[in-house]
């Protein structure tokens, strides 16, 4: 469903912006994809920092927004910290370097210009007028409430802190994931004692059939007992599971069951993978359920907050392929982030830290609807 948002000048269309956007955007460039007088979304930019190659910046976010479906014109919206500068010749625009270029390769591939504007905090301006003058945030109205959509009053980053867990839950958590652990080490050399944790022998049974556990997961996000966390801890922390639930998640029981059994061939007898299963990671194919995502980004965070710190690489880059999937490449890089604190050798977030560095996103965030 498209959420209609109407917008009858500059002001009005910066109020607009962060309901596009899902959060109020801070030392950003966003552009705006549209089709006739309608947008579709937003995508949002760091800053080019001093270091980057500008002409590759503009390059890539102009060949991103014009892979939108049915895209014809683009608006561009600054939001910075950095002043406005006056001089003899009137005020000087921040980034508007970076603007220009943005504006004349857009029109290059043949884009129209809606608006190109400037939110500092000593006002607002458009760089499309030959004398830009300051306009005051007042007149920008509050963001409107859509369906969907929520609190945008964060910027990019909101919503990535990971909840709050008190430490007994932590401790018990560890506890849990020590035992079962120790459980599943017995049981591969046939030597049960008898005297393992009776939670720890039935979160093993959970384990008989990762598919179905991953599906359950989904079922009742909120709240794990500590041996169901536990038993999630221990199959993200294995690459052949965890890439299990990462597939899973984007499409359904099914998909999780065939690629349960190409990873267990590949280890065994090396057999390939077939190519409908890798793409998924790489963001191609059918547009995956956004709440089905959400569930799942939901029990990741729960589990890396819970986990002990050695456990938590295995969630936390979870959580940043389930963000980057939603379109969310900002969180992703922050849970990255949280990885590389922990192991800055740990190979799937290092693989889709080069993605997010090199602003690849899913095929299916291009697609309309």
């Amino acid at each position: 469903m498209t959420t209609v948002l109407h917008a009858s000048g500059s002001a009005d269309f910066l109020g607009l912006v962060p309901a596009l956007a899902g959060f109020t955007p801070r030392e950003s460039i966003v552009l705006l994809p549209f089709r006739g007088k309608r947008a579709y979304g937003a995508m949002r930019l760091d800053l080019p920092s001093n270091d980057v190659d500008l002409d590759e910046y503009v390059e890539t976010a102009i060949a991103l927004i014009s892979r939108v479906t049915g895209t014809d014109a683009v608006a561009i919206v600054v939001y910075t910290d950095e002043p406005v500068l006056p001089t003899r010749d009137g005020l000087v625009l921040p980034v508007a370097v970076a603007v220009d270029d943005l504006l004349d390769s857009a029109e290059d591939v043949g884009l129209r210009i809606v608006d190109a504007l400037c939110v500092t905090p000593d006002g607002w301006a458009s760089y499309l007028e030959e004398e830009p003058k300051l306009a005051p945030l007042a007149d920008i109205p509050a963001a409107p409430v859509a369906p969907g959509i929520g609190d945008v009053a964060g910027d990019q980053l909101a919503g990535t802190a990971l909840p709050h867990i008190d430490l007994a839950e932590k401790e018990r958590v560890g506890t849990a994931l020590h035992d079962l652990e120790e459980v599943l080490a017995h049981d591969a050399t046939g030597r049960l004692t008898g005297g393992e944790n009776p939670q720890a022998l039935a979160a093993v049974v959970l384990l008989d059939d990762i598919p179905a556990f991953f599906e359950m997961l989904l079922d009742e996000p909120e709240n794990l007992p500590p041996f169901a966390t536990a038993a999630l801890l221990w199959c993200l922390g294995r690459p052949i599971f965890r890439d299990v639930a990462l597939t899973q998640w984007a499409t359904d029981a099914a998909r999780g069951i065939r690629v349960l059994d190409a990873q267990l061939a590949y280890s065994h007898s090396g057999e390939t993978i077939p190519d409908d299963l890798g793409a998924v990671f790489l963001g191609r194919g059918p547009k995956p359920d956004p709440d089905r995502l959400r569930l799942a980004l939901a029990i990741v965070r729960g589990a890396a907050a819970r986990a002990p710190r050695a456990s938590r690489p295995g969630p936390l880059t979870v959580a940043a392929w389930l963000s980057w999937a939603l379109g969310r490449s900002s969180h992703a890089a922050h849970y990255i982030d949280l990885v590389r604190e922990i192991d800055p050798e740990y190979g799937l977030a290092a693989l889709l830290g080069s993605m997010i560095s090199a602003a690849m996103l899913p095929e299916w965030a291009f697609q309309r609807g």
